[in-house]
């Protein structure tokens, strides 16, 4: 399969290793718009692209994605209020698109069990809910894209909250996110559950980005020949729930 890359950053070039070992091309990488305007027209060549850019690039990225026919994975976040458009625009051109907020296998079997530790525990009393998640000083979102997206889940669960914020808690509706940044952190996400008596808490913790760019990866080798719009849960239900 050929593979554009768009956005070479750590990821980017972290899914190029990857993708060559697993036996894919990487005939096109662009990285700026300088790139664009050279290379752009070569887009047309590929089976499908994968982005991991910025948020300020993104939707011209997808956008372009869709001008020249192909398929495109997108691992960029911070781009939220532009995502139903661009939803509904992927549906009325006929193009394909796949966007997760974290491509890790292991981040999204977190989500599912995320979830369901928000139905257990929004029948007990007494237990304040909150979010905390380390990245990498580079990312250059707060909160971070799965974070946003465990918290919504919570919300969408446990009927005492109704929004999250990334600032200390000022009223029990609110959902706390805590947002830190240290040197090479691949990314932690930690739920936690806390009374006067104990805490509860799941933690996901990352050992490197290798995960990130294998669901990826396996995203973009998924997608091929698709038609819509598509996150994880689609793929992950075919290839793994569906077998349980």
């Amino acid at each position: 399969m050929k593979i554009a890359i768009i956005g070479y950053g750590k990821m980017g070039q972290e899914i190029e290793k990857l993708a060559i070992k697993r036996g894919h091309e990487i005939p096109l990488i662009i990285d700026n718009l300088d790139d664009w305007e050279t290379d752009g027209n070569h887009l047309r060549e590929v089976d499908v692209a994968i982005d991991f850019s910025t948020p300020s690039s993104i939707v011209e990225n997808i956008y372009n994605c869709f001008s020249a026919g192909i398929p495109v994975v997108v691992g960029t976040t911070g781009w939220l209020d532009d995502l139903e458009k661009v939803r509904q625009d992927c549906a009325d051109q006929n193009q394909t698109l796949f966007y997760a907020t974290n491509f890790s296998i292991g981040v999204n079997l977190f989500f599912d069990l995320n979830q369901h530790l928000a139905r257990i525990m929004s029948q007990v009393e007494g237990y304040e809910i909150s979010i905390e998640e380390t990245h990498h000083i580079h990312k250059q979102d707060a909160p971070s894209g799965t974070a946003i997206a465990l918290a919504n889940d919570i919300i969408n669960i446990v009927e005492s909250k109704e929004k999250w914020v990334n600032n200390p808690v000022e009223n029990p509706e609110e959902l706390g996110i805590k947002s830190y940044r240290t040197d090479n952190a691949p990314g932690t996400h930690v739920i936690k559950y806390e009374s006067e008596e104990d805490i509860i808490q799941i933690t996901h913790t990352a050992k490197s980005r290798k995960g990130f760019a294998l669901g990826a990866l396996l995203a973009a080798e998924w997608i091929v020949g698709k038609k819509g719009f598509f996150e994880m849960k689609d793929m992950i239900a075919e290839q793994i729930f569906n077998k349980l």
